[in-house]
């Protein structure tokens, strides 16, 4: 888990508060180490084959052609973890890097350091008793090849089990813009060969060095299903995956409130469902049985069932959303089964958010496609134009392919089969992957995809427009560096700037709060005027931009 300081800057009364009750209730948990003594902890030595694969018995760990990493761990809990530290240490220390050295960039200082140490041991003292003994020993494992740099967050089991929490509390925290994931599944008269396909974007962003390195893994645990996930070096929950009777899980956030205490993280619930559930009854048995500590959409699907439906969850409420009298089910980031039809937080969030916008593009793309195929689910998840096919800007929220993406996935769960998104976001090959091959013998495995079935790189990706896009956000950057620190730029990057990205409200946006700095106002407000003719991403930005509008006309007596 990561926290914004600017949060807890704001918040600095809780932060005493967490302090002066910090010596109540968390010994326990900074104490809690998992027993592992009734596992077999053997495991083989690394033997390296090049400087990118590593295989460990039957384990393996190598990296694709298309830059992805490939990774098959089999065995016990505590050998899971084991074996997974241990092929993926490298990747794991740089992961880790990537993710935590912006707390050492937010939080230069050593005291406002031990602050937050204190705040996360408060926030987390409950997160031990919600998380299954078996992921415990597993992260325990793990840990034994974390890094040792970042002590001063947490020790290393602690540190690790606590960032399983990170995509919870970063879509909770209005600061922490993270996440914004669409998904939609057809099946039956709506699919090419009537059979269930489901498409996904985890749109999960922690910055760009985060976002380059992930896993494709493959587990072959001693108890419960086979299962493939998508990742990254440090993590044992599940964000979008299928086991090998073909249930689907992946997961959408809700809007929650900020929650000041920590429980079972979604990906935790959504790895226990995958390795025990092969139908949709029993994926919701599962999910009954744990406390969440924010609202999240799970979306299943099974290819026993033939058919998706979402689990609602929220640490109060919990709700089913099945669809009727039709072969196709869309989820982005509002609820819609009744458990919630009355929920203030999801009624707001449907209303102000970028939602229920894409979930109507969702609609739009699905119905203009006869027959959908694999290729047909690709093409959605890649879709960077509004409704109607409307010029929206790169990188607009609005867009279903909002090209930060961790990753787009599609599952045809009935042939047990993959295709996961190469970088960069989804604009790299599809790469495809057969569970049942994958499975099938227990020699050790490397280059586990099938070519034959990967679907070609985007044509955007060659574009110039694509470029223009690379170097908008490169340039974004500078500006908002601008902003905060009250340096200047010359006037031609400020319009090289509009011209990189000219449809994206933002652009304009960025450009108005620099010239307001500035005291240039009359270029503000042309800069805000013309941001408020684009696309804008929520109802909050419109207000703001209207705010700004409202103070810069009174300014110049207009």
């Amino acid at each position: 888990m990561i926290l914004n300081w600017s949060f807890l800057k704001q918040h600095f009364y809780i932060l005493i508060l967490f302090l002066v009750l910090s010596s109540c209730g968390i010994s326990k948990s900074i104490n809690d180490i998992p027993d592992v003594s009734t596992y077999d902890a053997s495991i083989s030595e690394r033997i390296t084959i090049n400087d990118s694969t590593f295989t460990s018995g039957t384990n393996s760990f190598s990296k694709n052609k298309y830059g992805a990493y490939e990774l098959y761990v089999e065995g016990n809990p505590y050998q899971l973890g084991l074996n997974t530290g241990l092929l993926t240490q490298e990747l794991f220390k740089t992961q880790e890097h990537a993710f935590l050295s912006k707390v050492d960039e937010l939080v230069p200082s050593k005291f406002k350091q031990y602050l937050l140490r204190k705040v996360l041991a408060f926030y987390n003292r409950k997160m031990y008793l919600h998380i299954p003994e078996e992921y415990k020993a597993e992260i325990y494992g793990l840990s034994k090849y974390a890094s040792n740099d970042y002590n001063h967050i947490a020790e290393n089991y602690l540190r690790v089990l606590y960032l399983h929490g990170a995509h919870d509390i970063g879509h909770a925290l209005q600061d922490l813009a993270l996440v914004g994931c669409s998904s939609f599944a057809a099946w039956g008269n709506k699919t090419e060969d009537g059979q269930l396909l489901i498409g996904r974007n985890f749109d999960f962003y922690a910055g760009d060095d985060f976002a380059k390195n992930k896993i494709i893994a493959f587990v072959n645990p001693t108890e419960g299903y086979k299962f493939m996930s998508v990742t990254w070096a440090g993590m044992v929950g599940v964000v979008s995956g299928m086991n090998e009777h073909g249930l689907t899980v992946t997961i959408n956030a809700g809007k929650s409130k900020i929650p000041f205490i920590a429980k079972t993280p979604i990906s935790i619930l959504t790895r226990e469902i995958l390795q025990y559930a092969s139908t949709i009854d029993e994926a919701i048995a599962i999910a009954k049985k744990r406390q969440v500590f924010v609202s999240e959409s799970i979306f299943i699907g099974s290819a026993l069932d033939k058919k998706a439906i979402t689990i609602e969850v929220s640490p109060k409420n919990f709700g089913v959303y099945e669809v009727e009298n039709t072969n196709q089910l869309i989820c982005s980031n509002h609820f819609q089964s009744e458990a919630y039809a009355d929920d203030e937080n999801n009624i707001k969030h449907k209303a102000e958010s970028h939602s229920q916008y894409r979930y109507e593009r969702m609609e739009e793309l699905i119905a203009a496609s006869e027959k959908l195929t694999v290729q047909g689910a690709v093409d959605i998840l890649r879709n960077k134009e509004g409704l109607n096919d409307k010029a929206i800007g790169y990188g607009n929220e609005k867009a279903l392919n909002q090209l930060r993406a961790h990753h787009g996935i599609v599952f045809k769960p009935e042939e047990h089969q993959v295709w996961v998104s190469s970088n960069p976001y989804q604009l790299g090959e599809f790469v495809a992957y057969d569970l049942d091959d994958v499975f099938k013998d227990s020699a050790s495995k490397t280059n586990l995809s099938k070519p034959q079935l990967t679907i070609e790189a985007d044509d955007f990706k060659y574009s110039q427009a694509y470029q223009d896009y690379e170097t908008y956000r490169i340039l974004s950057r500078t500006l908002q560096d601008a902003i905060s620190n009250d340096t200047h730029l010359i006037p031609i990057t400020i319009s090289e700037i509009q011209k990189l990205n000219p449809d994206y409200w933002e652009v304009y946006y960025l450009v108005g709060k620099y010239y307001f700095e500035k005291g240039y106002y009359t270029a503000a407000l042309n800069a805000f005027e013309t941001a408020n003719t684009k696309e804008i991403t929520t109802v909050p930005d419109q207000r703001e931009i209207n705010s700004y509008i409202k103070k810069l006309k009174r300014k110049l007596n207009l």
